[in-house]
């Protein structure tokens, strides 16, 4: 029994000496990026099989109240939105209210060349329609609260870039016109379809649309960088960024949304799987992007992956399927991108659980 107890009490301390350098490893890295104790900061939270096995914040959540960030603290996702959208879109097809194959002609009966664009392509970024946050004319629009069909009537009658499926090309106009399909299809708002069949099924709670106006609980507040001095975020209407990066979370809800996707809480894995599938181009020539995730790889091992960028905030989420790894960081300052630090972070932890 002695001995026992002396190797239960000898793993203790290795487990718990291990730990403690995995933390001042990535306490560390951290530091490196969010060196202003008294500047915008951020959060971090790395899991390992679905448990929490780091979480820290850093610097301030509001700088003119001094406030300090804590792994509570609620950030605006930016382009991570778009993962919502795409379960949403395949939620959809699921119940058979849409496919992905379907032209969005179906739904936007007067959209140009909409009898050859599909959902997919919108999906995929590969379908060519214009950019409509690379307009000049995107400053006549950028305060003002439009209606999902305005938004997309803003941008529909321009020039395509390339053909549907001949070039892989970032595109927010392809996930706004996704939110005014799921709106369509599911005779109900972006904004409560996602909250009612997502957030409310995930157990996020403290996920939410944005606002500038409602009272939020634990908000981040954004910020930015201007001649080397720190100012409030410029403001942008909600509606404008919409789809494609209007969500707001914590830390502590992304784990929650990475482990319903792996748990098959909100999809089956059949359609799951079609998200994390790196799509291929007319030609053949993988584009490494699936349904609201970069495909990609970390040190040789495979990876899904997206950042988001919104006005006063920078994030970066990264998911390692084989060794079911998930590393989210949020930043309350586009001077403060988590972008390569999340991504260093994911190369550590492989390095560690090797064995």
């Amino acid at each position: 029994m002695k001995k026992l107890l002396l190797g239960f009490l000898f793993l203790f301390i290795q487990t718990a000496t291990f730990a403690q350098q995995l933390e001042t490893k990535i306490d560390n890295l951290l530091s490196t990026v969010f060196k202003d104790k008294d500047g915008p900061g951020g959060a971090f939270l790395i899991a390992k099989g679905g448990q929490p096995i780091y979480q820290k914040a850093f610097g301030k959540a509001n700088i003119e109240l001094g406030v300090d960030m804590n792994i509570q603290n609620v950030f605006q996702l930016g382009s991570i939105t778009k993962q919502f959208t795409a379960i949403a879109i395949l939620m959809l097809e699921e119940a058979v209210k849409l496919s992905t194959q379907d032209p969005i002609s179906k739904y936007i009966p007067d959209y140009p060349n909409g009898d050859k664009i599909t959902i997919h392509h919108l999906l995929t970024h590969t379908s060519g329609i214009k950019d409509f946050t690379k307009m000049k004319s995107i400053s006549q629009i950028d305060q003002k609260d439009l209606s999902p069909k305005e938004l997309v009537d803003f941008f529909k009658n321009e020039p395509v870039d390339f053909l549907p499926g001949e070039k892989f090309e970032y595109n927010n106009s392809g996930y706004a016109v996704l939110g005014y399909i799921i709106e369509l299809t599911a005779q109900d708002t972006y904004e409560h379809y996602i909250q009612k069949n997502i957030f409310t099924k995930a157990g996020m709670t403290n996920s939410r649309y944005a606002s500038d106006v409602a009272i939020i609980k634990n908000r981040a507040y954004g910020y930015q960088q201007n001649n080397n001095q720190y100012v409030n975020k410029t403001r942008i209407s909600f509606t404008i960024p919409y789809a494609s990066g209007s969500l707001m979370s914590t830390i502590g809800d992304m784990l929650k949304w990475q482990n319903a996707l792996n748990q098959n809480t909100l999809l089956k894995a059949s359609s799951s799987k079609k998200a994390f599938t790196a799509y291929q181009l007319n030609n053949g020539s993988s584009i490494n992007y699936g349904y609201g995730w970069h495909i990609s790889q970390i040190n040789g091992f495979p990876s899904r992956e997206h950042g988001g960028s919104v006005f006063g905030f920078k994030t970066m989420g990264v998911y390692l399927p084989q060794q079911d790894i998930y590393v989210i960081g949020l930043s309350n300052c586009d001077c403060n991108s988590p972008t390569q630090v999340t991504r260093d972070i994911a190369k550590i932890l492989i390095e560690t659980f090797k064995y």
